[in-house]
């Protein structure tokens, strides 16, 4: 164990009570929420998503590793951050599974701003509705900060995109990108119409704009609508666009064979996509 670690050998020792939990991710999302026992803190697994964590302007509360763990940490960690050294044993009664991603992070929640204060620093957001699998979400915002979206939106039903799962499978990409909850759809968008945003929703119906006919502006603000894996968006979303502005669209994307849709991940790095090409037409 390297010098400065603290060990630990008893799982239930009250110093990394925070920890507890990560066996069952449906109770830890419970814990942290905003009236949880755990609020005001999120998890963060493995030492590129704790340094993506910390480039976004997190604030670091404590660590626990390995204690076989022979390789220092990041050079980002403050060596002021307590860093708790626990045998296989502990940690695997605590995580459910061996430590293998290097470590784990604690770090102190932020104010989510209000959603006009996303949209109004934003031209390409994301907006999802009751995308409740963490790591479709964080597929999702991975493709997001790498294929030119500046913010994303949830609502009340979302996964937490805080989570560990959902920080794990974006890199900690998404913790550099701006975020905001809105109400329940379909009144939640009106905000988002109201900011200017014209909004495309993703859909496999048959009748829907297909992608790669779609045309924007350069400078056209677009909001795209995911929804969950399976059922997709609400038909009282998908009506609210048929009823709403004459600028919203349904779009689909082209598929072949009998496959009708593919995951809302691999969906949204696609739409992602046209929407950047989609922009280059008028360039």
């Amino acid at each position: 164990m390297i010098d400065g670690w603290i060990a630990v050998n008893d799982p239930d020792d009250k110093r990394i009570e925070v920890f507890q939990g990560l066996r069952d991710h449906v109770l830890r999302q419970r814990r942290e929420k905003p009236d949880g026992d755990m609020a005001g803190v999120f998890v963060a697994e493995g030492d590129l998503v704790v340094e993506r964590a910390l480039a976004a302007g997190y604030e670091l509360s404590s660590i626990l590793v390995d204690a076989k763990r022979s390789r220092p940490m990041p050079d980002a960690i403050d060596p002021d951050v307590p860093i708790y050294a626990a045998g296989p044993d502990v940690l695997v009664r605590i995580t459910g599974y061996h430590l293998h991603r290097g470590l784990l992070a604690v770090f102190h929640r932020r104010a989510v701003p209000e959603p006009s204060e996303v949209l109004d620093a934003a031209r390409t957001v994301v907006v999802c509705e009751n995308t409740n699998n963490p790591t479709n979400l964080g597929v999702i915002l991975r493709c997001a900060a790498g294929l030119g979206v500046d913010a994303f939106l949830i609502d009340p039903t979302c996964s937490d995109p805080l989570y560990r799962r959902a920080g794990r499978v974006s890199m900690g990409e998404a913790y550099a990108l701006p975020y905001a909850q809105l109400p329940a759809f379909p009144d939640g968008l009106d905000v988002v119409r109201d900011h200017g945003f014209r909004l495309l929703a993703l859909t496999p119906a048959a009748d829907a704009l297909a992608l790669p006919e779609l045309v924007l502006d350069a400078d056209e603000k677009v909001a795209i609508l995911l929804g969950a894996e399976g059922p997709g968006l609400s038909a009282g979303v998908l009506e609210s666009i048929e009823q709403g502005s004459a600028a919203d669209l349904r779009i689909s994307i082209p598929m072949s064979g009998v496959v009708d849709s593919i995951n809302v991940g691999s969906a949204a790095a696609v739409a992602f996509y046209g929407v950047q090409q989609a922009r280059r037409v008028n360039r």
